[in-house]
């Protein structure tokens, strides 16, 4: 099991979130967050008055999926979020110990994938 984390742009969002449903993938959460990564610093006016804009806005994908859906989760987010341009964001995949689905008592894979998912396809 692991833990699949994006950093994508905003306006990407829909892109993403369709590409992960047709992988498969429907367990998502969303946060809004800022940060840097390559990007560099933007000068912006406000009210006449210049800015200097260092973090970006950006939209943090979190999925927890079994071993076999996280090519699939990796290609999916790749698929949508690219645009070819700085700022396209990160992936992180990170080892789960376990996951409970507190509803039912199921754990680790049982907990992760609905029954109805089809198998990842490859690509």
């Amino acid at each position: 099991m692991k833990l699949v984390m994006a950093i994508v742009r905003p306006e990407r969002v829909q892109q993403v979130k369709q590409a992960l449903f047709d992988a498969g993938i429907r367990g998502v959460t969303l946060s809004r967050v800022s940060g840097h990564g390559g990007e560099q610093e933007v000068v912006e006016y406000y009210r006449g008055t210049r800015v200097m804009v260092e973090f970006h806005e950006k939209v943090e994908f979190r999925m927890a999926v079994s071993d076999e859906f996280v090519s699939a989760a990796v290609r999916a987010i790749c698929e949508g979020a690219r645009t070819g341009e700085v700022g396209d964001g990160k992936i992180f995949v990170q080892p789960l110990e376990q996951v409970v689905r507190i509803r039912t008592g199921e754990t680790d894979t049982q907990a992760l994938t609905p029954v109805s998912a089809p198998r990842p396809v490859s690509r």
